[in-house]
């Protein structure tokens, strides 16, 4: 036990959650600039991880920077590797389901990851979201049973989406936090960055499962929709493009709050 705990606890685990939380901030900082952009009728990138890295790399030490978020990200996959393997940081982290969860996220940022250092390393095509959801989308439809595994992962997606909306305004996210190492103010600000953007992020989660069920129940792949046309969707609605203004604040606001995880977050 006493291992396990040195392991999750090991300078390089924690220094790479934290730069990967850094990257992830970036990530959606831009992106929020990016779909704040299409809001106003003056973006014509992609708001989404790709148009990120298109922008990132068009920057002074673009390269550089590229290959930075992509480390920081193959981070994040170390870190919650160390959770499955040892435990995640608080009194429950050695649970199953925390395990579980962990393991799915390491999935998920080591498939992201490799995407981010394969463009850094020279691949042209940073990936559309668009393209893949509908890609992917068309692949499992041709599958025995696929309207039903569609339909399934839309629901699954829409249900994180709310659970991710919800916990942010309940700000269960203050059991990560060290919080007695902030000012009152940092902690209000952190508090407003943490609600916002969270419920913002699952707003769009929520959303794109949405397009996914649609997907299903029509049979068509294009009605699938990945970051970018989930936004632009979102300025089609009665509310407009303030719609998506709001929206694209907020995933900008949880780009900070990425920000303040890493320097603040408990690993």
């Amino acid at each position: 036990m006493r291992t396990a705990v040195r392991g999750a606890n090991h300078p390089v685990v924690e220094a790479a959650a934290r730069w990967g939380l850094a990257a992830r901030g970036l990530i959606y900082l831009l992106v929020g600039v990016l779909a704040l952009g299409i809001s106003f009728g003056e973006g014509s990138e992609q708001a989404d991880r790709g148009g990120v890295l298109q922008e990132l790399a068009q920057q002074p030490l673009g390269e550089a920077l590229v290959w930075a978020v992509g480390v920081g990200l193959a981070g994040m996959a170390l870190w919650r590797l160390s959770e499955v393997l040892v435990g995640s940081a608080g009194p429950d982290g050695r649970k199953p389901t925390k395990r579980l969860m962990a393991g799915a996220r390491f999935v998920l940022y080591s498939v992201i990851s490799f995407s981010v250092l394969a463009f850094a390393a020279g691949e042209q095509d940073s990936g559309s979201s668009d393209k893949q959801s509908r890609g992917v989308t068309a692949m499992v439809l041709d599958l025995f049973a696929g309207q039903w595994l569609v339909g399934a992962a839309g629901l699954a997606l829409t249900g994180a989406g709310g659970w991710i909306a919800v916990r942010a305004v309940m700000r269960k996210y203050r059991k990560h936090l060290m919080t007695g190492a902030m000012s009152a103010r940092t902690r209000r600000i952190v508090d407003l960055l943490g609600v916002c953007g969270g419920a913002s992020r699952g707003i769009v989660f929520a959303a794109a499962g949405v397009y996914a069920v649609r997907a299903a129940v029509q049979l068509d792949p294009d009605e699938a929709k990945g970051l970018d046309d989930t936004l632009r969707a979102l300025a089609d609605t009665s509310a407009g493009p303030l719609l998506l203004s709001v929206v694209a604040a907020g995933l900008g606001l949880f780009g900070i709050f990425s920000f303040a995880m890493a320097r603040w977050r408990r690993v």
